[in-house]
């Protein structure tokens, strides 16, 4: 029977994703919130201090999705209502099927743990999941909202090998953020800086997991 493992001295045994410019595009990020502001026809810059002010609590899961809605949007009368905000959000994500069909592939080539680490908030995630059914192959979910830090904290990672239970040397980390991938580099994860397809495909073979 053919074994499908890399060699020893390149071993994988789990990968490490980021979610957002990853498998899917980014959630919320300022193009999504400038779409927003131009759709609802808000005050970019107004819109966007009170987010900057907001964000971080909300992503790391210690603001719920309505306080958020009512600090960035709702402080005042708008002719629209929150579900219709809500739902203009979520049709921001789309997802990178190259991509989600690669790590899909590899998980069942290899017996790979598949764990994400990302910065989401708990309502957005929980939609992105579900939507684009990243269950399906995705073993655990490190995400902000549930653990309550946030990249570029070092904390994040380090808690994504302890649930995972993979020695960082083992481990690929897919990241498209330089910062972040630096960041796990440091704590011994060898990373790639994802750009396309193309490219993190050849840099996966490179490491040992061809698809």
């Amino acid at each position: 029977m053919k074994n499908n493992r890399p060699s020893p001295q390149f071993e994988i045994t789990a990968l490490f994703l980021d979610v957002g410019g990853v498998l899917l595009s980014n959630g919320w990020d300022h193009h999504a919130r400038r779409r927003a502001a131009k759709h609802f026809k808000l005050r970019w810059t107004e819109m966007e201090e009170r987010h900057g002010l907001n964000f971080e609590t909300h992503e790391e899961g210690r603001m719920t999705f309505e306080a958020y809605l009512s600090r960035v949007v709702f402080y005042q009368q708008r002719p629209f209502t929150r579900a219709q905000f809500r739902n203009f959000m979520c049709a921001q994500s789309k997802p990178y099927l190259e991509m989600i069909t690669l790590v899909a592939r590899l998980k069942a080539k290899y017996g790979l743990k598949i764990t994400v680490v990302s910065n989401e908030s708990r309502e957005l995630n929980a939609y992105r999941i579900q939507k684009f059914k990243l269950d399906d192959f995705v073993d655990s979910f490190i995400s902000s909202c549930f653990v309550q830090f946030r990249k570029p904290d070092v904390e994040i990672f380090r808690l994504a090998l302890d649930i995972t239970q993979a020695p960082a040397r083992q481990v690929v980390y897919i990241e498209n953020t330089p910062m972040f991938v630096q960041i796990a580099e440091g704590l011994g994860i060898r990373s790639i800086l994802h750009t396309d397809y193309k490219s993190t495909c050849e840099k996966l073979t490179a490491l040992g997991v061809a698809e």
